[in-house]
């Protein structure tokens, strides 16, 4: 991996990951990244694990 890898935590939302070339999920699935930023899941809620589907904006913050 080159260069510096950043995570910053989005209050109620995702987690922007940048600098990444792979995030590996609980599973140990690793996903490429393919972008400068990606957006992961940190609700626990999307169709799209690992990554950020918006679904945290439709659930209760007491569901998440």
């Amino acid at each position: 991996m080159t260069g510096e890898v950043s995570v910053r935590v989005c209050p109620g939302g995702p987690l922007l990951v940048r600098g990444a070339e792979v995030v590996v999920d609980d599973a140990g699935e690793r996903h490429p990244v393919t972008r400068p930023v990606v957006a992961v899941c940190a609700c626990g809620m999307s169709g799209r694990k690992p990554w950020c589907d918006s679904t945290h904006k439709a659930v209760p913050a007491q569901a998440r």
